[in-house]
This record gives structure tokens, C-alpha cells and sequence, in this order.
């Protein structure tokens, strides 16, 4: 890893690190009263509590974010929190050290850490508050954060590329969505997906003129609210965003209501249809002259839907137990199949080339 001269914050404030960290984890609650307007409220008469609640932050500056992952985003003996490159449980490939290795320029993963915006810039214009809202933007690894570049958050098939901690980019099997992702760990899915939830909520009625594959009509796109809502489930609040949380609060005033109150994500945007692509057993799909060859060895019966890379339903049909073939006739490109049963949902993608 290569050592880069940012050494500008003083002894004193570095050697307090893990000393504020842990205050933030002893001072885990919001405020009495902060959410009582919000009370006994559901759908978006909720949303909108929470957005008065939240609204009207106090903004850093751009330049102030270095100073503060050292609160929001420190590790102990004075290390950075990538969740790009960290391994919960496990040893990460590298580990960071606060303002030391701040980038600069990076050639490779490993080389330094930079500001990533959760939430892409461009997606809201690089307008502010949003480019400085902490509650978006985490220390991570240079390269890392430039292969995720803009692009939505999703669940990846056959992955183009994986980062060192098992972080992908590749086409989308997140049902609505066929284009290119990145999808983290699992271990901070429900984070992101929180993050996501807070920006729509803080920046309810100032979206009009963002754009992103994950927004529409100034919310959520459904195939997104749907992902992030199963995100938000799978991962439950770790004392990892508790803390963040309460570092940010201390930097802003305000809070993100989804870490106090998980709960709240379906009260507002309903629980998740459907169950999780990892729960049910795999399945071998293999193309032919005159349809789709699928293999299921023991799996029950269920239901096969096959979208395009644009996330639209082509084929739709009951599948009995065992391997079944299924006449298929859509158009030379690539298609995501995806088997529901009683056990789970299961994604694939393939090639259909009909005249080969």
C-alpha cells in the first residue's frame, strides 16, 4: 500500500480517535422527544415527519469530511472503516490509516482511501447540501469507489469484476433492472439501503430534477424501493451505523431515522414481495435449438419468469419439480431467469442465441 502525505490533523485529535468513537457507542439513543411528531404514523404522512424532523442539517464543508471519518468512520488504533474493503469478522486485504493515506492518486486497489459518495454527485447535480451530507459519504478505497463509478446499487450475476472484499460490478438480477451494478457485501447491504432511504426522506420534494436509475418522478424507482426494502430486512442495524450515527448527529443535528427506527422502512414503503434470491437452490439453465433446458435436481415446483435486460417480463410460467424444458422464441441477447418457490428465489443469466 502506498503512503500518501496528508498529514495534517494534529497528534492530539489522532490519539482521541477510538476515546470519541466510544463515546458516540455510549450515547446510542436520540434525544428525548426527537421523533415525537412522528408517532403513530405510517405511509408518507410518516415520511414527511421524519423529513421536517431531519431537514435543515448543518452542512460541512467539502474539505471538512477528511476531519470528520475521523469520528463518523474511525477503527481502532487510528485506522479507516472501508466498507469497500472491510471483512466483518475476517482480515481484511488492507486497512487504512486516518489522513495518512487520504488520496491523491491511485493506480490499484490497496493504494489509498477517498470521499465516496454513496449517493452519486451527479445524480443530484453536485448540489449542496447533499454533496456534503455525511450521512451518504464513507471512506473508500480509490479504485474501489471508481469502479462503482455512478452506478446503481444492485445484486449482480456473473460478476465483471469483484473487489478484494467480494464487492461486484456486473449485470443486474435485481428484478426490474438489467443493467450494469455494484453490489456490496451482504454485510453492508442494509446500510446502503438505509443511507438510500434517509436521502429521500431528508430530500423529499427537492428531486424533481435528479436523475438516476434508481429514482423516478422524484422517489424511489419501484424496482429500487423494492431492493433496498429487502436490503433493509437481510441486514439488520449493526452497532457499526448506531455509532456512525450518533457521530454524524454530533457533526450535523440531525439523524438518520432508519437506524433508530428500521422499522419504519416498511411502515413507509411496505414489506418486500417476494423472497431472497439466496435462500432457495441453485438451478442449471442451458439454451438449445428450441428453448430452455432447466435443471433443478430435487427443487420443488414454482414459477419461472424470464426478463429482459431491461427488466421486463418476456416469459412467465408454472415449472414442475425436477428439469423441465421450456419453449423459449425471444430475441438474440442476454435474459435473466428467475425461479420462485415455496424454498426461496433463484436468478441466472444467460445468452440466447437462436440461430447458433
Amino acid at each position: 500500500m502506498h503512503q500518501h502525505p496528508v498529514r495534517f490533523l494534529s497528534t492530539w485529535l489522532t490519539g482521541t480517535v477510538s476515546m470519541l468513537v466510544l463515546a458516540t457507542c455510549v450515547n446510542a439513543q436520540p434525544p428525548a422527544g426527537y421523533y415525537d411528531s412522528a408517532q403513530g404514523l405510517t405511509g408518507q404522512p410518516l415520511r414527511m415527519a421524519l423529513h421536517n424532523i431531519i431537514d435543515n442539517h448543518d452542512a460541512l464543508s467539502y474539505n471538512a469530511l477528511w476531519n470528520a471519518f475521523a469520528t463518523t468512520d474511525a477503527k481502532p488504533g487510528n485506522k479507516v472503516w472501508d466498507i469497500y474493503s472491510d471483512i466483518p469478522n475476517g482480515t481484511p486485504p488492507y486497512v487504512y490509516t486516518l489522513f495518512s493515506d487520504q488520496c491523491g492518486s491511485y493506480g490499484a486497489e490497496g493504494d489509498c482511501y477517498n470521499r465516496e459518495h454513496s449517493f452519486p454527485q451527479s445524480w443530484f447535480n453536485s448540489a449542496n447540501p447533499m454533496r456534503t451530507d455525511l450521512f451518504h459519504i464513507y471512506p473508500t478505497d480509490g479504485w474501489v469507489n471508481n469502479k462503482r463509478g455512478n452506478l446503481p446499487y444492485g445484486e449482480v450475476g456473473s460478476a465483471d469484476w469483484t473487489s478484494q472484499n467480494g464487492s461486484k460490478v456486473g449485470l443486474s438480477v435485481s428484478p426490474g433492472y438489467g443493467q450494469t451494478v455494484f453490489e456490496p457485501i451482504d454485510a453492508y447491504k442494509g446500510d446502503l439501503a438505509r443511507t438510500y432511504f434517509y436521502m429521500v426522506t431528508r430530500y423529499a420534494g427537492e428531486m424533481s430534477g435528479w436523475s438516476s436509475p434508481m429514482l423516478a418522478g422524484g422517489d424511489l424507482s419501484p424496482w429500487a424501493a423494492a431492493q433496498l426494502v429487502e436490503w433493509n430486512g437481510q441486514d439488520p442495524v449493526s452497532a457499526k451505523e448506531t455509532a456512525r450515527n450518533n457521530a454524524v448527529f454530533a457533526l450535523q443535528d440531525n439523524r438518520n431515522p432508519y437506524i433508530d427506527h428500521p422499522e419504519w422502512v416498511d411502515a413507509i414503503w411496505g414489506t418486500p414481495q417476494g423472497l431472497s434470491a439466496h435462500e432457495a437452490p441453485s438451478f442449471v439453465l442451458r439454451p438449445d435449438a428450441s428453448g430452455l433446458l432447466i435443471e433443478r435436481g430435487e427443487a420443488p415446483a414454482g414459477t419461472l419468469h424470464v426478463l429482459d435486460m431491461e427488466g421486463r417480463t418476456v416469459l412467465a410460467m408454472a415449472l414442475p419439480d425436477g428439469t423441465s424444458h421450456v419453449p423459449f422464441g425471444g430475441t438474440e441477447g442476454f435474459y435473466i431467469a428467475q425461479i420462485t418457490t415455496a424454498e426461496g428465489r433463484s436468478v441466472q443469466r444467460f445468452a440466447w442465441l437462436p440461430s447458433h
